[in-house]
């Protein structure tokens, strides 16, 4: 009987080691040391230990309705690469254009598991809009199990969903993007055009790379190769840790990809799983990034910070005390050298805290405190376009001759043509833009109001017409475009 039990024991404490050990064989990974060569198996060990945690994602956004256009196939989206694609591959004449259902759009991307009970973080435009979104865990396993949106942040392209796979799942470690170093070794997981499960690897060539058009964070530049289907999985760094969510591709070269860092990420899932949705600090002023020749135009000795050339009625800016022309330079502890400095400190600060600003103004520092405000995102910036027809030979303006625009008081015409209101006692309104002109190439376009030039103010074309004439250098114009303020400048 004692034999028996001591069989069983030893038997058991066996089975116990060896489990033990080859799972932790498994999915440790080697020691990388700095200075030392990367040992052989690395990738190959990374690939066991993250791939289990990365999920291929699937969606399908159905047709929201009927509708009428001359190729079939739905009411026409106004996006005229979409009208050119039905003309060539989709949609048929249908019967001379009928009314006809559109097709179901599908999509692939990619997410990474970060709880045991299914949840996952992706990047938002990959489940944005999406009827369903279906996930994979594996290659092998070809179960697909539904998602659900727990919340999405369109802003800084984050998503996080959740299944239920009905056991517990294997996670993702995250790391700490501020420990990066370019050069250091990365891999991207993901879907790429639909190859799921699949790994790449390469360096980190570059940090705080600003796209403003794309996120409100700096990215990591990786050149690990990032395809259509990779977004949303996780770049990772040699210790198996997450470093950045993958998130853009540049599709004018190759080994060029941009990753969300993660300790952003982290802040931003953190309100999702909480709230569904991420509140931000609303400062309540248009900014520009100040540099040497602004600075010189305005007479100001300060050349770095953020110019503010617009603040609004009843924001935290406007109690605060801010004014047009103020060089702001820190925000609390953080140095703020441009726009995008500003807008991604005052991010980080929570509703209703009280935000330290540092301010340039006339020659001297001022210390104001902001109470941030919830952002109005109902209220969005309108910069209309409005192109107009050149002028006859015989008609061209001085100013229409060396800088490429004409101004004019503003009209009842012009102000219907342009649909401009509020404007108050500022009546230059640029009527024409010259392409390739100097006008053209500082940013200038018709329908803009100039509100002052070198900080002095203007309110007629004949006032805007005599500064040119007698400009002996640059100049900076604030000017109004539909109900955003900004800053132009323009050569001599």
């Amino acid at each position: 009987m004692i034999l028996f039990k001591e069989k069983i024991l030893t038997r058991f404490f066996f089975t116990f080691f060896i489990l033990v050990f080859t799972s932790s064989a498994y999915a440790k990974l080697p020691t990388v040391k700095d200075g030392q060569p990367l040992p052989s198996n690395l990738f190959v060990e990374l690939n066991k230990v993250i791939n289990p945690t990365v999920v291929n994602i699937s969606t399908e956004t159905k047709p929201k309705a009927y509708g009428q256009n001359p190729w079939g196939g739905g009411a026409p989206s106004g996006d005229p690469m979409e009208e050119l694609f039905r003309q060539f591959f989709g949609g048929g004449m249908g019967g001379g254009g009928q009314m006809q259902p559109r097709s179901p759009s599908f999509s692939l991307g990619t997410g990474f598991i970060i709880s045991e009970d299914g949840l996952i973080i992706t990047n938002s435009h990959v489940v944005d809009k999406a009827d369903v979104i279906n996930i994979q865990l594996s290659e092998k396993d070809e179960t697909i199990y539904p998602a659900k949106v727990i919340g999405q942040d369109p802003k800084t392209d984050i998503a996080l969903i959740k299944i239920d796979a009905k056991k517990k799942l294997p996670t993702a470690k995250l790391g700490k993007s501020a420990d990066l170093l370019v050069g250091e070794w990365v891999a991207a997981f993901g879907n790429p055009y639909g190859h799921g499960h699949s790994m790449t690897k390469g360096i980190v060539s570059a940090l705080g790379r600003d796209l403003d058009e794309l996120n409100l964070f700096p990215f990591i530049q990786t050149d690990a190769s990032i395809n259509p289907g990779n977004s949303g999985g996780p770049l990772v760094n040699v210790k198996g840790e997450v470093v950045g969510v993958n998130t853009a591709i540049d599709a004018r070269a190759q080994g060029i990809g941009f990753a969300i860092p993660i300790d952003e990420v982290k802040t931003i899932v953190k309100q999702l799983k909480n709230s569904g949705t991420v509140s931000r600090g609303f400062l309540g002023v248009s900014m520009q990034t100040m540099n040497e020749d602004i600075a010189r135009d305005l007479r100001v000795k300060q050349k770095k910070g953020a110019l503010v050339v617009e603040v609004l009625k009843g924001s935290a800016a406007d109690k605060a005390g801010l004014q047009t022309y103020d060089i702001i330079t820190r925000v609390n502890s953080t140095k703020i050298e441009s726009s995008s400095d500003l807008s991604r400190a005052i991010t980080r600060i929570p509703i209703g805290k009280r935000a330290k600003l540092e301010v340039y103004r006339a020659g001297k520092r001022k210390i104001l405190y902001a109470t941030l405000k919830s952002n109005p995102d109902n209220q969005q910036v309108v910069q209309r376009r409005a192109p107009r027809p050149s002028i006859p030979k015989s008609e061209e303006s001085e100013l229409y001759k060396t800088y490429g625009f004409e101004v004019s008081d503003l009209s009842p015409a012009l102000k219907r043509e342009f649909e401009i209101e509020g404007n108050g006692k500022h009546k230059a309104i640029i009527e024409r833009v010259v392409g390739y002109s100097k006008a053209s190439r500082a940013g200038l376009r018709a329908g803009d109001i100039i509100y002052e030039i070198n900080r002095k103010p203007v309110f007629s074309a004949k006032a805007v017409t005599a500064f040119f004439a007698s400009a002996k250098s640059s100049f900076s114009m604030r000017i109004k475009r539909g109900n955003a303020f900004t800053i132009v400048r323009i050569e001599k």
